[in-house]
């Protein structure tokens, strides 16, 4: 491999410590980060269509 992203990964992870007991990654952080993100995301957007006018049900005339 060679470029950025070998570059990336052939250096040691960078931890943050928050407390004495919570120490984590910069990398794993971030990952966790989006997850949380886009769970956010998949939850408060609406799915497309379910609030248009023009879904008709069966039965509905």
């Amino acid at each position: 491999m060679s470029g950025w992203l070998s570059d990336f990964m052939n250096v040691p992870a960078k931890y943050i410590h928050f407390n004495s007991w919570l120490q984590i990654s910069v990398s794993n952080l971030i990952v966790i980060l989006i997850m949380v993100a886009l769970f956010a995301a998949a939850i408060l957007l609406p799915f497309p269509g379910s609030h248009s006018k023009s879904n008709s049900h069966r039965g509905d005339k």
